[in-house]
């Protein structure tokens, strides 16, 4: 008798326990406000026409060079129309077509519309030297520091539209070095199967909005209200598999656009859900995207992806160096 009675004060403990839980569940669903990150308010037609890509026309464009290949890694490389320099310095480094034999790498310069008051001759050798290396993209925005997050979003476009048989792509700044030998064995050994949803580099949590209007950087609150950016990384040099680029685009239908391209990128990665992994080394503690420049030594600069802060002969002088000597690090 003792014991039916202490089973059933155990079976009323246990029916009344889970009867708590499911009762708490529904009470905090009730609760919480309903978010699905699916359904954002979209932005007024206005203001997502500055970054519709509908708004602009290409001047040249290549899109055969995804046709018939499937490339591993594709270099977007946001640059001035009138900056030859660094597109040749780039064509003659890392981003030198067949650089590592077995991988497909594809290197590509995207530009907009030389300024106002410019020679007439830039853009009619932008047009030849797009003839001859066939790999110059260009829409007929104006090329300016202010436009930088349009330039962003037109790569993120082209990517999704014509290279989605790729694995991964890399937009990265003139100004940087880029051990492409470092990063691909990333990728391929260190990263093991194809990733998605994924945005690596020099990951910045703590960025706050610059209201000094002096500031190369201002954004006023009207702009941008809120105190704190959300985690984003740096836009001299990030690497994303390549289903992000449809994804970003797609979300920037729901972020006001504002002049800061790698805080906009970290703004549609927010509504995507998508947080940004922080490449670095644990032993020792190294930042493999290294946005400062570092004096060059060859097995410093084989244990990062990039370092900032090159003009085109600096780069052209230590890339010979690098290339010979970086396996015996």
């Amino acid at each position: 008798m003792l014991k039916t009675s202490y089973w059933r004060l155990v079976k009323f403990f246990i029916i009344a326990g889970v009867l708590t839980f499911v009762v708490n569940i529904l009470l905090n669903k009730k609760a919480q406000p309903k978010t699905d990150l699916s359904t954002p308010s979209p932005l007024s037609r206005e203001l997502y026409k500055v970054i519709s890509p509908e708004t602009y026309k290409y001047v040249l464009n290549h899109v055969s060079v995804c046709k018939e290949r499937s490339p591993f890694l594709v270099l977007m490389v946001p640059v001035a129309p009138v900056d030859g320099l660094s597109r040749d310095a780039i064509r003659k480094t890392w981003g030198r077509p067949g650089l590592i034999s077995n991988v497909d790498i594809l290197t590509l310069f995207y530009v907009g519309l030389p300024k106002e008051g410019q020679s007439s001759h830039i853009q009619q050798d932008l047009e030849k030297e797009s003839k001859e290396h066939a790999d110059i993209i260009q829409m007929d925005f104006l090329d300016s520091y202010h436009n930088l997050t349009i330039k962003s979003m037109m790569i993120m476009d082209w990517l999704a539209t014509h290279c989605q048989g790729a694995s991964y792509a890399m937009k990265v700044d003139t100004d940087v070095f880029v051990n492409v030998f470092y990063l691909v064995n990333k990728l391929l050994v260190e990263g093991g199967p194809l990733r998605h949803k994924y945005i690596t580099g020099s990951v910045i949590s703590d960025g706050r909005p610059r209201r000094d209007r002096k500031s190369k950087w201002h954004l006023s609150e009207d702009i941008y209200p809120e105190d704190t950016f959300p985690p984003y990384v740096s836009g001299a040099g990030y690497v994303f598999s390549i289903d992000l680029a449809n994804r970003i685009s797609w979300a920037s239908r729901f972020v006001r656009p504002i002049p800061l391209e790698d805080v906009y990128v970290g703004l549609c990665l927010r509504v995507l859900g998508v947080r940004p992994v922080y490449s670095q080394t644990l032993l020792p503690p190294r930042n493999l995207f290294e946005i400062k420049r570092l004096n060059y030594e060859t097995c410093t600069y084989a244990t990062r992806v990039i370092v900032t802060g090159f003009k085109p002969h600096e780069l052209l002088d230590i890339w010979g160096d690098f290339q010979k000597s970086h396996l015996t690090c």
